[in-house]
């Protein structure tokens, strides 16, 4: 792998940079991840869009992934 050589004081910056993105991506994915399974379906019952049996297959795999959990 090559290395880079940038100096101190533009890592730093980078460095807090990095640490920002991660603290808000968290937070962003936190609040994304809040919607019950329930509220989920519903809003997708909404749309009219979905046959009975897409909404029951979606139910079932959302609560068999890590969303649910």
């Amino acid at each position: 792998m090559s290395q880079i050589t940038i100096p101190k004081k533009e890592y730093s910056q980078l460095k807090k940079q990095s640490q920002a993105y991660k603290k808000i991506a968290g937070r962003l994915f936190a609040a994304i991840v809040k919607d019950s399974i329930e509220d989920v379906i519903i809003d997708f019952k909404k749309t009219g869009l979905y046959t009975k049996n897409f909404l029951s297959d979606l139910e079932n795999g959302l609560r068999k992934s890590s969303y649910g959990k």
